[in-house]
């Protein structure tokens, strides 16, 4: 068998992933709930955002791909593939971000955008993990 074996590396993907879809479920921004307004919710699918949700899907693939291909290597299985989906997320999140500026200028507070937040907590170990997939022994 040539599979690889998991490592900290490809763990820290696969948690980090998971807690980018976590966030992309909760609101990214909410504007209004006063006594009159009711509070309008934005989420990732409403713009760039998508971008961090499709970058989570593809590093839980690429860290399944090496299970579903039998018994050949795969060759994308290496970090600068992860890191290029680090790299699609954070342009989803910096993206996203210049949108809403440009329209509410009330603060990113984390009581107003738990999404977003918790998904550059989850871009920021995508990043790690590329880092550390570098860095393994007999790494290529």
């Amino acid at each position: 068998m040539h599979r690889r074996s998991l490592g900290r590396g490809r763990l820290l993907a696969i948690v980090s992933a998971l807690v980018m879809l976590v966030g992309c479920v909760l609101p990214w921004y909410t504007v209004g709930g006063g006594e009159d307004l009711p509070a309008r919710q934005f989420t990732a699918f409403g713009g760039s955002g998508i971008l961090v949700f499709l970058a989570a899907l593809a590093t839980i693939a690429l860290v399944a791909l090496p299970y579903a291909a039998g018994d050949r290597p795969v060759s994308t299985d290496r970090w600068l593939a992860y890191l290029l989906f680090a790299i699609a997320a954070w342009f989803g999140l910096a993206v996203w971000l210049l949108n809403l500026v440009g329209v509410f200028a009330q603060g990113l507070a984390p009581d107003r955008a738990p999404g977003f937040w918790v998904s550059v907590v989850g871009a920021i170990a995508l990043t790690r993990a590329a880092y550390d997939i570098a860095h393994e022994p007999g790494a290529r």
